[in-house]
């Protein structure tokens, strides 16, 4: 656990297709500002808000909204080193420890020093086409090469620090991060890693008559995939699909930024979320 982190400039951003977000953020921002700290508030999506948290403009960005959001503000936060405190006004929180109704109890912990930052490993993804780089992106969820809209599974490679670990035949593969472990990931039989773990996970998805368990790779280790047929796609952390096709690769490594998350309490935080969201989706089953 790192030491007391007591910020000075926060900005707070809403989700943008969530109107509650906004009068959220708007409270917010009105409670820091009756304790004498301003604290600007708008949408995670407004490029002038952007520009300034990467320029370093605040050392704090309060992300109002779900998974998604928090998600979206590591990606806009890590390479500027901004720690990210969520509050959770969706329906999973893996991410989140802070709920809608008890912002202003963390609030006062916050401004108390008694928030720690806990840093977690991101994923840089390239996807290269006979040995010439097509793009470049970064990732604190997980990679995703999988079947496109045809229902085949589509045939993989995976090799690991240029040594072949195996081959696939199934409707994808998944490079997860710790972080990545409860999400889908974990929808895909996948292990939960503790969020400090600076380890890719490769969880293959539906595979058919092949490797059907998850491999937790060595610290600092690389993986390369290959896809071996057509029809094959991209994802990184949910967005869009890029194409992929018979003889792409995509290089995974450990990116060189860390999405800083302000968290309270222990670390055990992290297994009482899981524990509570598990409880959450077994109400109403038998026991």
């Amino acid at each position: 656990m790192s030491a007391s982190f007591l910020p000075k400039r926060p900005v707070i951003t809403a989700y943008p297709k969530m109107p509650e977000a906004f009068a959220e953020a708007e409270a917010m921002a009105a409670f820091l500002e009756e304790k004498g700290i301003h604290a600007p508030f708008g949408s995670l999506y407004d490029e002038e808000l952007r520009k300034a948290v990467k320029k370093g403009a605040y050392d704090m960005l309060i992300a109002v909204g779900g998974d998604g959001s928090v998600l979206r503000a590591g990606h806009l936060c890590a390479p500027s080193g901004v720690p990210i405190l969520g509050v959770n006004l969706g329906r999973l929180g893996f991410l989140i420890q802070v709920d809608r109704k008890e912002w202003r109890e963390y609030f006062d912990k916050l401004f108390s020093g008694e928030a720690w930052i806990e840093n977690r490993m991101m994923l840089r993804a390239e996807h290269i086409r006979t040995d010439e780089s097509i793009g470049v992106s970064k990732a604190l969820n997980e990679v995703v090469v999988a079947r496109g809209q045809n229902l085949r599974p589509i045939r993989l490679t995976a090799s690991v620090d240029s040594r072949q670990l195996t081959s696939y035949v199934a409707d994808g593969l998944i490079a997860s991060t710790a972080t990545g472990s409860t999400a889908y990931a974990l929808a895909a039989g996948g292990p939960i890693l503790p969020p400090e773990l600076r380890n890719i996970l490769l969880v293959p998805i539906a595979p058919h008559l092949s490797v059907d368990r998850a491999v937790v790779l060595s610290e600092g280790s690389s993986v390369n995939i290959v896809v071996k047929s057509e029809n094959a796609v991209l994802s990184v952390d949910g967005q869009p699909a890029t194409p992929l096709m018979e003889d792409d690769q995509v290089a995974v490594t450990a990116a060189d930024v860390t999405a800083q998350f302000v968290r309270f309490g222990d670390p055990g935080y992290f297994y009482r979320n899981i524990t509570a969201h598990m409880n959450e989706n077994s109400l109403g089953f038998p026991r």
